[in-house]
């Protein structure tokens, strides 16, 4: 089995045993990962609003802006927080590289270069966060709530939302019913 250290710049893809939960069918990019806990943001679950709809509220420009996706829920933690996903390059005021391809940032210039036609053009915004507290997210996986992925640009920026939970699966050869709710089987 693979060693719970840090798992940052990977994929958590929900098992069927969390059916019933927030979290049921999500893919979380994981952001941090550490002693302390850990933080990501989902990647298919959306939200009712627009990029333009928040750029309205940040007031923010939208005239340049050439496409209008919508904004996924990053997770239950400070909904009012808002993150951008995107492919490495840029430099922006509050920007985390996560590895070879993701970076994660906070700041609303990345959104101003959006607009402007001078950003990311592989990018996904969210509102709010998922959190664990130490040690938490490493009994999930133990529990089998969880399978870990790496991370795949295709699954993050191209795959429609409302495929990547099964796209992860196939990208680990393994179909989501074949998971087991017993810890230890597969």
């Amino acid at each position: 089995m693979e060693a719970i250290s840090n798992l940052a710049d990977r994929l958590l893809i929900a098992t069927p045993q969390l059916a019933d939960s927030y979290f049921a069918q999500t893919v979380i990019y994981l952001c941090q990962h550490d002693e302390d806990g850990a933080m990501g943001l989902i990647i298919n679950r959306l939200s009712d609003y627009h990029l333009q709809d928040l750029l309205g509220q940040l007031r923010l420009p939208v005239n340049g802006l050439d496409k209008n996706p919508a904004v996924h829920i990053g997770g239950p933690v400070s909904p009012e927080r808002g993150f951008v996903l995107h492919a490495n390059g840029g430099t922006w005021e509050s920007s985390l590289p996560m590895g070879q391809e993701v970076t994660v940032t906070s700041s609303k210039d990345i959104l101003k270069a959006i607009t402007a036609g001078q950003g990311p053009q592989e990018f996904l915004v969210a509102l709010g966060y998922a959190g664990w507290s130490a040690g938490q997210l490493e009994q999930e996986i133990t529990d089998n709530a969880w399978l870990l992925a790496a991370v795949r640009r295709e699954i993050l920026f191209h795959t429609p939302v409302e495929q990547r939970w099964h796209a992860c699966y196939a990208a680990i050869g393994v179909g989501s019913w074949q998971i087991s709710a017993q810890a230890g089987h597969s």
